[in-house]
């Protein structure tokens, strides 16, 4: 077993860390203060050829692997998690599925521009009604002619107000159950009836826009049909396999984050003539907070490899983001003692990623689903 990164990597990612220290580590509070979600960044992020890592050359992406994807999405949670949940959402969530379900022309026309970064994607499944069951769902297309008609609304739904395209779940047959879903590309701009309704206030992540959609009578063509009709579950199921990879990536990067900040303020701080970290109390709480990180970069890694390889992961990636996501909100809770009453304020960066961490163990499954996956998987 080789844990040495392949030197293509060890590029991508220090490309990327470079650019998080020198563009996005100093604005990264005051686009969370002011709720503001950063354009320019994505656009540089697009200029650097991030937008479609693990998108196949063919279709404008960098035609990187899983792997790739997880260090570039941890380098930029390490700095702000905002702005890696919208890059994870852009990727896992509304870029792979085109590119794994879609047509040759739905490829061309959808996730080439998506993957070579002229506009973000969303991803919509949740509804408001609905949480972990999130195959219960009331939004409907129905065939009407060549066209399909959307009703319905949609919860929490990452880049919606940004996003040049969305892929959408809907009933499509009411008697089939997990079988009657399909997945359907629905242009906020171009299609009628398409309204992003709230964009929500979070606890943390506030420059990645969270949204509520309504569709009213959403008409589109037939060929927006997304691989075929009565397989959005099934496709669900896959783009989650990767996704949570992503959110599991995300989640080291934030811990890494938080260690960081606590490690470099106990080497300055002193106390009674010597500096906090040499104090046992710190010292363990620090080793402490590495031995979390480490554990969740390497179940991160081992998931996305296994992917690669193209070998089953639900088992492997359900725990990767189980362990990383409470890693993160562990580590960085960690972080906010370390600093003390500094951790608690604004000036310093451990309670944005304590707030921004929670979400990690919410988002794309719960811890308790995460559970139930994989003991479903173990056979228990």
């Amino acid at each position: 077993m080789d844990f040495e990164l392949p030197s293509e990597h060890r590029m991508i990612r220090d490309t990327v860390r470079e650019f998080c220290e020198e563009e996005i580590s100093p604005i990264a509070q005051e686009i969370e203060d002011e709720h503001r979600f950063p354009e320019e960044i994505f656009e540089e992020l697009a200029d650097l050829d991030m937008l479609g890592v693990p998108i196949s050359e063919e279709y404008g992406g960098l035609g990187g692997d899983q792997l790739m994807y997880a260090l570039v999405t941890e380098e930029l949670g390490r700095v702000s998690g905002g702005i890696g949940l919208s890059y994870a959402a852009h990727i896992s969530l509304a870029s792979k599925p085109i590119e794994l379900f879609g047509t040759e022309e739905q490829k061309e026309r959808w996730l080439r521009p998506l993957a070579e970064g002229e506009y973000l994607g969303g991803w919509a499944l949740t509804e408001p009604s609905s949480g972990s069951d999130a195959s219960d769902m009331d939004t409907t297309a129905e065939k009407d002619g060549d066209e399909w008609v959307i009703d319905g609304s949609k919860q929490f739904i990452t880049n919606a107000n940004v996003a040049g395209s969305v892929l959408v779940k809907a009933v499509t047959d009411p008697g089939e159950g997990y079988d009657g879903i399909s997945t359907f590309i629905v242009d906020p701009e171009e299609d009628d009836g398409f309204e992003v309704t709230t964009v929500w206030d979070k606890m943390g992540l506030n420059c990645s826009p969270t949204c509520e959609l309504a569709f009213d009578e959403v008409r589109i063509p037939e060929d927006r049909l997304l691989g075929e009709e009565g397989a959005g579950w099934k496709q669900t199921m896959k783009t989650l396999d990767g996704g949570r990879i992503s959110i599991a990536a995300l989640s080291t990067g934030l811990a890494q984050g938080a260690y960081e900040a606590a490690k470099t303020y106990a080497g300055d701080r002193e106390q009674f003539g010597k500096p906090i970290s040499k104090f046992d109390a710190i010292r363990d709480k620090l080793v402490d907070m590495h031995r979390k990180t480490e554990r969740a970069r390497l179940l991160t890694h081992k998931a996305a490899t296994r992917y690669d390889a193209g070998e089953s992961v639900s088992r492997e990636s359900a725990l990767a983001k189980l362990d990383a996501s409470e890693a993160a909100r562990e580590v960085a809770e960690d972080a906010v003692q370390v600093l003390g009453g500094y951790g608690y304020t604004e000036d310093f960066a451990p309670q944005r990623f304590y707030r921004d961490a929670k979400l990690m163990e919410i988002g794309e499954g719960t811890s308790e689903i995460q559970h139930l996956v994989i003991g479903r998987e173990l056979g228990l």
